[in-house]
């Protein structure tokens, strides 16, 4: 067949088009006289704030861990020096719209314990508005595990066994199970689950250390929750809780005041974390007026030792303890205002207390409570969408730090402060699904709370120091973006980040000299540091692309009915980011991510994901030595039994490629930091709704105009 050409610009647009006809699967479609529903999904979602991947029906993205499919996403990348960062913006990860108030130490495991196929979606949101905490920093990354409950029992089992076999065999296994129900006037949702995950890190610390670490996780985790709707109003009880029990094996050798050294460790840590929330949610007869009260308990208890074998001795005890009390308010109405307008307003109060311990003495109290109101406004005039918002917030933050056994005790710096947040935004929408956003906010980043312990938790040998900063700043953000997005799928956009304060990882290679002996030793060490001024530039562009356009003339594309399910095509993404810094002449790094799904015989799904950050770049004090992500992933996936079972075969990394290689610009000479995981696994991914009895063709049909469902999922999600 003779090819249409095309020119780029038409192509662009044009291939954004008919990609965004891949509607929405059909979830679901039940008839009860003469009333439908139906529920519609998009693999990609662009709004205005924030961009949103669903997980439920990608099996490319959910065979596996959460950690596993979010390294998936397009735009985010994921470093054991800077956390997890979305079109250079630093994300604080929620879940079912609650802050996880986790340290980034135990953020990738909690992550890796979790099984992605309990996952309903994840949302991006790069521009937080006024009713998010300002605390957010950049951007929000919520994982939403909630799933809409029914108006019958439902029950869904999901599973998936892996294994990787870089010098040994090692297994993974993830197992839940999420079942709920509701009626009139009740509704209750359980979903319980566990894991297991054997793997090995090696680690080279310039040429001082080689480290081999080969670790189990235990998990288990429970969520729960029930609703009760009275006439109009709604009450909403939620209580989950986590548990992980982790061993680690740790080999270690180098050289240690000239004389070499083989380090042979066993490190165990337990932690415990509890959530509990109650919400009670008022409604009016005008559906747009919502009134919601919230209250927030967090309790977080954690146990780390390491012992060495050869020693029999403990070379780690460390504990902590955190809880958080969080009260909130929400109000919104109908404002009189332009086409279409609307007011929230609202308040918070939250208390925070950490308390670390290093061989039975308490080394960190710290105490933060914060206090905080918002209003917003939001208009709409012709083609245009208008929100202006501020935030309001006065920080109390104190407490005491040892920064050893032998030290005094002292007083952390004191931040307290009041401070005003704006936030506004501008959209013009061009014509259906396609329009121009401008964002600006100013957004603050408290320091975490591995950054500030003085614990060092993640010892590997003598030489190598790892410790918090207790007198640490928090962050002022300044945050700019300008985006073009065409039918959810296809987008161009720049966003600046001017990040006041910023928390930084500093890695210096120092020496130490024995008075005795005279003998020197160097060793790393690793610590956080306050820079005046980080300014992070981000180009990113997004484009779908149907192999269909090199086939078919573009008259009969025009006319097709597309499903996603029965789609060939391609989805790249490319950024550019660079990270301006104060005292460095940096240079921006590109990251590329290309994914490809092909309809194969008898419906077969293959999903093909590559992802790429080249060498030579700066991301922020480090340069990157090796290639990061350089990862080629592959699901095949198939339903059963009139879709109620999915099966997915997955190979992740299958040629080996994964690796980090980062070269420390602190001080001269440059020390490099590499490490290697065990990357490369092969699995098998189930996902069963199991069979149930359907009360709902009983039910009269005006319970259906009854159902509240909330934006942010089930009954698991209140409103936020």
């Amino acid at each position: 067949m003779k090819l249409h050409k095309i020119t780029a610009a038409s192509l662009f647009l044009i291939s954004n088009f008919w990609f965004s006809q891949e509607k929405p699967k059909v979830e679901k479609e039940t008839k009860i006289e003469e009333v439908t529903i139906i529920k519609t999904k998009k693999a990609v979602e662009q709004k205005a704030d924030r961009t949103i991947f669903d997980f439920s029906e990608q099996p490319h993205l959910n065979s596996g861990t959460v950690m596993e499919g979010v390294k998936k996403l397009p735009g985010l990348v994921v470093t054991d020096i800077a956390g997890m960062m979305y079109q250079g913006k630093p994300l604080d990860v929620y879940m079912d719209g609650r802050p996880l108030n986790i340290s980034s130490n135990e953020l990738n495991g909690f992550l890796e314990g979790m099984p992605a196929n309990a996952v309903e979606r994840i949302e991006i949101i790069t521009q937080p508005g006024a009713e998010f905490p300002a605390t957010s920093g950049g951007a929000i990354m919520n994982i939403i595990t909630s799933k809409s409950a029914k108006n019958y029992l439902s029950a869904t089992y999901s599973g998936n066994y892996n294994f990787t076999n870089y010098d040994k065999l090692r297994s993974r296994t993830n197992n839940s199970l999420n079942l709920n129900a509701k009626n009139k006037y009740f509704g209750w949702q359980l979903n319980i689950g566990q894991n297991y995950r054997e793997s090995m890190m090696a680690t080279n610390i310039d040429d001082l250390s080689a480290t081999n670490t080969d670790g189990r996780r235990r998990g288990y985790f429970a969520k729960g929750a029930l609703t009760f709707d009275m006439g109009l109003d709604r009450l909403l009880l939620n209580y989950d809780i986590y548990q992980n029990d982790n061993s680690s094996h740790i080999l270690s050798a180098g050289r240690y005041f000239g004389m070499p050294y083989l380090s042979d460790d066993d490190s165990e840590s337990n932690s415990l974390r509890q959530d509990a929330v109650a919400t009670y949610q008022k409604r009016f007869d005008d559906p747009s007026k919502k009134l919601d009260f919230k209250y927030n308990f967090t309790s977080s208890v954690s146990d780390f030792n390491q012992a060495n074998r050869l020693q029999n001795l403990n070379v780690l005890e460390n504990k902590s303890t955190m809880n958080i009390s969080t009260f909130k308010i929400d109000y919104s109405q109908p404002l009189q205002l332009l086409d279409e307008g609307k007011i929230s307003i609202g308040g918070l109060y939250d208390h925070q207390h950490l308390e670390t311990e290093s061989r039975g003495i308490t080394n960190l109290n710290y105490r933060r409570q914060t206090a905080a109101t918002y209003l917003e406004l939001q208009a709409k005039l012709n083609k245009f969408d208008f929100i202006l918002g501020t935030r309001a917030e006065d920080y109390d933050i104190s407490g005491t730090t040892r920064s050893s056994l032998n030290a005094t005790e002292e007083k952390l710096h004191p931040f307290k402060k009041f401070r005003l947040f704006p936030n506004a935004s501008i959209q013009y929408n061009f014509m259906n699904q396609v329009y121009l956003a401008l964002n600006y906010n100013k957004k603050i980043s408290l320091p975490g709370i591995s950054s500030l312990n003085p614990n060092n938790v993640t010892y590997q040998n003598p030489n190598s120091v790892t410790t918090g900063n207790p007198n640490l700043q928090p962050t002022i953000f300044d945050n700019f973006e300008a985006k073009i997005s065409a039918f959810d799928y296809a987008f161009v956009g720049y966003s600046m980040n001017v990040a006041n304060n910023q928390v930084v990882q500093m890695v210096t290679r120092e020496t130490m000299t024995d008075p005795i002996t005279g003998l020197s030793n160097d060793y790393i060490v690793n610590r956080n540091m306050n820079v005046s001024e980080v300014r992070i530039h981000n180009f990113n562009v997004g484009l779908p692309i149907p192999f269909m356009i090199f086939t078919k003339p573009f008259s009969e594309i025009m006319k097709f009915d597309f499903n996603p399910d029965k789609i060939n095509f391609m989805y790249l993404y490319a950024a550019y980011q660079k990270h301006e810094l104060p005292d460095l002449d940096t240079k921006g790094f590109w990251l590329f991510n290309i994914m490809s799904q092909v309809i194969l015989p008898i419906d077969i799904k293959l999903v093909a994901n590559y992802s790429l950050i080249p060498t030579g770049a700066n991301y922020y004090y480090f340069e990157t030595v090796k290639p990061i992500g350089n990862s080629i992933d592959i699901t095949l996936s198939k339903k059963f039994m009139n879709d109620r079972l999915n099966v997915s075969i997955f190979a992740n990394d299958i040629l080996n490629g994964q690796q980090m290689a980062l070269r420390s610009l602190a001080q001269q000479p440059y020390p490099v930091l590499g490490n290697k995981y065990d990357s490369r696994s092969f699995g098998i991914s189930v996902n069963y709704k199991i069979p149930t009895k359907n009360k709902l063709a009983k039910e009269a049909p005006n319970l259906l105009n009854q159902e509240k469902k909330e934006e942010n999922g089930g009954i698991i999600t209140p409103a936020q």
